[in-house]
């Protein structure tokens, strides 16, 4: 007797399945580009089955970008500037094999049309991504005294915005993981002390 999935594991596999064809083809075409239609055929499902989980392609974007932090694998050892250091690069190399954060990529400039204002856009994501490194970092003497942790948060999201769709244009992202490093590498003589910049300098 072929035992039959239980409802909930289904419904689980059904939504896990339509958000993994979502990303890819946010991936592919962008925001404007992609239609239920392309993402239902993706994910091999009818319509009524991609709405019953999701009531239109502005919430599917939405929790595909929600999501991006989660997708990073980390040491749990990390801390401090090396742990905002550690979890750029590895958005970075990530990215490049990952639908959801290359999705994220993509849908990046896109946020106006699907956005939720209460919650935040995903610049300010990832900013609070980092600042709990940042802010350690500062606690524990690796910042310059004169460095704002905030700031330099929105610089460094702002930053690797930048490298992310400078790398797409002229590379296809393949060498986004070298640009964040260059990027570190030009700024962590200025944020950090001595004795931290040559201990994270010579990590990258």
């Amino acid at each position: 007797m072929v035992q039959r999935e239980p409802k909930q594991e289904r419904s689980a596999r059904t939504r896990a399945a339509i958000i993994r064809a979502g990303a890819e083809v946010f991936a592919e075409v962008g925001f404007a580009g992609a239609s239920v239609n392309k993402i239902a055929r993706r994910a091999d499902l009818t319509l009524g089955a991609l709405y019953f989980h999701f009531e239109s392609k502005e919430q599917l974007a939405r929790e595909i970008v929600e999501a991006q932090p989660a997708r990073l694998v980390l040491p749990t050892t990390v801390h401090g500037l090396q742990g905002a250091v550690d979890t750029t690069i590895a958005w970075a190399t990530q990215l490049l094999g990952d639908p959801m954060l290359l999705a994220g990529a993509r849908l990046v400039m896109d946020q106006e049309y699907f956005v939720d204002t209460e919650k935040g856009n995903s610049h300010q994501q990832w900013v609070e991504v980092l600042l709990p490194y940042l802010h350690e970092a500062a606690q524990e003497g690796e910042l310059r005294p004169d460095v704002d942790a905030e700031a330099l948060a929105r610089l460094l999201v702002n930053a690797a915005t930048g490298a992310q769709m400078n790398a797409q244009l002229d590379t296809g992202r393949q060498d986004l993981p070298d640009r964040i490093r260059q990027m570190w590498g030009f700024l962590v003589p200025l944020i950090a002390t001595e004795e931290c910049a040559s201990r994270v300098l010579e990590s990258l």
